[in-house]
């Protein structure tokens, strides 16, 4: 499921501006099938322009019924009535998803027999410090299993002991959910940490979720801003 909001707040439209011939919403829709990881894909939206896009292309997408806040609650309401045990989010603005790290999130489950875990996400090292102090760069810190702890605009670990080498992470905004951990996200309200922080993923840690991050090493480029289109643009060419 790739959510797909027309009215981006930092960057207006953003899923249709052009990469390299094809808008970005398209751009991932062909990456996620590409994996063929997947038995389906689906464009989760609200806006017209970008569902007649998917569709004249020949893939396939779904109108949102209602006004959601988040991607977690625009895919839970397109999920509620299909049999599926398994839903990975793929971020629309995520043109270089590629097969590895997907993969990596979906072992995750076959490996958990005691079905433990209720979501997987991603995160990849950090070291430029501009991206570090970057509040559109989501930060994440994990307990020695690689469950998450906390996620933050902030830096997070704080590096007040100097000696010490502080380890960054960066939450890539890709998600696999049990079905019924989004069922419950949907109709959980939102709490004070996730509204200060902006942060979805909080609201599954707020009401005791089990998040198991897998480390990647594919950083990819998520286009929030004018300036990430022009090096998507680059990297692409």
């Amino acid at each position: 499921m790739i959510p797909a909001r027309y009215a981006a707040s930092r960057f207006p439209a953003k899923l249709m501006q052009d990469l390299s011939g094809k808008p970005v919403i398209l751009r991932t829709y062909e990456a996620a099938v590409k994996t063929g990881l997947f038995d389906e894909v689906f464009v989760v939206t609200d806006s017209d322009v970008i569902y007649n896009t998917i569709i004249s292309a020949g893939g396939q997408a779904l109108m949102s019924q209602k006004e959601h806040d988040c991607g977690s609650d625009r895919i839970a309401e397109a999920v509620t009535h299909m049999d599926v045990d398994i839903i990975v989010n793929v971020q629309g603005d995520e043109p270089f998803t590629d097969r590895e790290s997907l993969a990596g999130v979906l072992e995750v489950f076959k490996q958990d027999p005691d079905e433990e875990i209720d979501l997987a996400s991603l995160m990849v090292r950090i070291t430029d410090a501009g991206e570090i102090s970057n509040p559109n760069t989501v930060k994440v810190i994990v307990d020695n299993r690689n469950f998450a702890l906390y996620f933050s605009r902030s830096p997070i670990p704080y590096p007040r002991n100097k000696d010490i080498e502080s380890i960054y992470y960066k939450h890539k905004g890709i998600y696999a959910f049990r079905k019924r951990a989004l069922m419950d996200f949907q109709r959980l309200p939102m709490l004070p940490l996730e509204a200060i922080e902006k942060i979805e993923a909080i609201r599954y840690l707020e009401y005791g979720k089990k998040i198991k991050m897998v480390e990647t090493t594919v950083s990819g480029i998520e286009i929030d801003t004018p300036e990430d289109l022009k090096r998507a643009q680059q990297a692409w060419k």
